[in-house]
């Protein structure tokens, strides 16, 4: 009976440490809306591997609620908030990571929504699609529109 009070005591300390452990190292970033949008033109992007490094650079900056990487476009789509870091700082940091960046434009959430179509707060689109756009990637409709900002 002690034998199954202290193998049950163990798990109950072990997923509680385990959720203080990844409660201290979840970006909070990720779960900020995004009040501003900057369309950030980059060069030497080949490969979804850029994509990636880009999305790890700016990843970490605190107030990026969303980044989105068109590769064949060369154009980095970044949702984030206003209050907490400057656009230019984004360009930055893109060119930080190896690929020379330079701010095209910074837009509102509604400006963005009315020239592509799509929400920058809505985080289903991460994962699919070339780009991580949901329902075409780099060739549909709204990621051309966006290109042509």
């Amino acid at each position: 009976m002690h034998i199954k009070k202290l193998v049950s005591g163990l798990i109950v300390l072990s997923v509680v440490g385990l959720l203080i452990y990844l409660g201290l190292h979840v970006n909070i970033s990720s779960a900020s809306k995004a009040n501003s949008v900057a369309i950030i033109k980059s060069a030497g992007m080949t490969c979804s591997s850029c994509s990636n490094r880009i999305s790890r650079a700016l990843g970490g900056v605190k107030g990026v609620a969303v980044t989105e990487v068109d590769v064949e476009g060369g154009v980095v789509i970044v949702g984030y908030d206003r209050e907490s870091v400057q656009p230019e700082n984004l360009a930055h940091r893109i060119s930080g990571a190896g690929y020379a960046s330079n701010l095209d434009r910074v837009l509102t959430p509604e400006q963005f929504r009315r020239i592509t179509g799509r929400d920058i707060n809505a985080r289903a689109v991460q994962a699919s699609g070339c780009c991580g756009i949901k329902n075409g990637g780099c060739n549909s409709k709204n990621e051309t529109k966006a290109r042509r900002l």
